[in-house]
């Protein structure tokens, strides 16, 4: 486990696009990355990567990342209502298109996932998100960087 002025990445890994790219931030700036998920999932083998497996019980994965989430992690995750719980613990998070969560930005997020919700529901919308591009990994990319940056400006090693 990392002191409580480690940087670290906690990845809500089960469907994340963007492990690769987790890794080689990790390994430049020598941050320790939960890489956690329900079902086993290939790691390099590094010191700094650790795989976490947790049960299989309805958001077992969330709870894991949300329980250690505090300021000076980064989580990455798609999960609206983990990266709020995150955010209350202080952490920074990450979507894997590189767009940030914030206090002033989750509450709208929320929404927007409840309607949608409700749509699909009433059967309004079908389908998934839009395709995962070379844009979206290449923004995650600096929002990453970005969030390291910021963390160790303020502090944490």
């Amino acid at each position: 486990m990392t002191n409580a002025t480690s940087i670290e990445i906690l990845v809500d890994a089960d469907a994340c696009p963007v492990k690769a790219e987790v890794y080689r931030v990790a390994e430049r700036y020598r941050l320790k990355v939960f890489v956690v998920a329900n079902s086993f999932i290939n790691v390099p083998r590094d010191p700094f990567i650790e795989r976490v497996m947790v049960s299989d019980g309805f958001d077992a994965a969330d709870n894991w990342i949300a329980e250690r989430a505090r300021q000076g992690s980064i989580v990455i995750t798609a999960d609206i209502p983990l990266a709020d719980r995150s955010l209350k613990a202080g952490a920074e998070v990450i979507g894997p298109t590189g767009r940030p969560f914030t206090n002033a930005s989750i509450g709208m997020a929320l929404a927007t996932r409840a309607l949608m919700e409700d749509l699909r529901a009433m059967g309004e919308m079908g389908g998934g998100p839009k395709p995962f591009s070379q844009k979206d990994r290449s923004a995650f990319l600096s929002a990453l960087d970005l969030a390291v940056v910021k963390l160790r400006r303020a502090g944490f090693g």
